[in-house]
C-alpha cells in the first residue's frame, strides 16, 4: 500500500491510526487529513520522537498492509 491509497481510504486508515498511536485524539488524527507530512508532525510532537523515527514506523506500518 501507498501513500495515495492511505489517503484515498482516509476514513478507515483513520481507526488503525487511532489504534497504533492511541494517545492521539481524533482531533489530531483528523487534523492530518491523510496527509502524510502533518501526520507526522503531529504524532512526532505527541510521541516526543524524531520526525524520520516516525516515518519509519508508518512506512513499516503500509508494508503490512
Amino acid at each position: 500500500m501507498n501513500w495515495e491509497q492511505v489517503k484515498g481510504n482516509w476514513t478507515q486508515m483513520k481507526g488503525e491510526l487511532r489504534e497504533k498511536y492511541g494517545a492521539l485524539t481524533d482531533d489530531e488524527v483528523e487534523q492530518a487529513k491523510g496527509e502524510r507530512d502533518q501526520l507526522v508532525g503531529v504524532i512526532s510532537e505527541k510521541y516526543g520522537k524524531a520526525k524520520f523515527e516516525v516515518e519509519k514506523e508508518l512506512d513499516e506500518w503500509l508494508n503490512e498492509r
